[in-house]
């Protein structure tokens, strides 16, 4: 029959437990941390190519981007919210897009970190300007100031 004091765990036992759960902690947090960030931007790329097919297909009837801008309008015309009436993917005003077909989405989602898509015509990418569909990325920032974290698709012109 075992005695009182063979009962329980030593003060040894716990701390070497609690030592393996924090070792565990430890390395499967960034490694979450990791997963969920690349998940994000998996997420957003896929928004992203979603966007870019309505888009040409915004172009393609109208022969107009979101804005609404010319095809090939080197104004700096961004729309930085792709669901308003302006960018015309999800609803527009037929004068400002005579030959809107659409919609060409349902509706426009946020970005992983909440932030709206947007459509730059003049967005720089190492000096050259492109037309681009994008998300500010994890930051969130910055409007006319691209920076590493930013995530954008080129559009092809049609």
């Amino acid at each position: 029959m075992p005695s009182e004091s063979d009962s329980g765990f030593t003060l040894l036992e716990l701390i070497v437990n609690l030592a393996i759960i924090g070792i565990l902690t430890a390395v499967a947090v960034p490694a979450y941390i990791a997963f969920r960030d690349k998940a994000r931007v998996a997420q957003a790329k896929s928004d992203l190519k979603n966007i870019q097919l309505a888009m040409e297909q915004l172009a393609n009837d109208t022969e107009l981007w979101p804005g609404p801008n010319p095809i090939g309008s080197a104004a700096d015309d961004a729309e930085w919210d792709l669901s308003k009436d302006d960018a015309g993917l999800v609803k527009a005003d037929p004068k400002k897009f005579p030959g809107w077909e659409g919609p060409y989405l349902q509706s426009v989602p946020k970005d992983p970190w909440g932030s709206n898509y947007f459509f730059d015509p003049t967005y720089n990418i190492g000096g050259t300007r492109y037309v681009v569909v994008g998300s500010f990325g994890p930051n969130k920032c910055c409007r006319d100031a691209p920076d590493s974290d930013d995530i954008v698709i080129k559009i092809a012109q049609p």
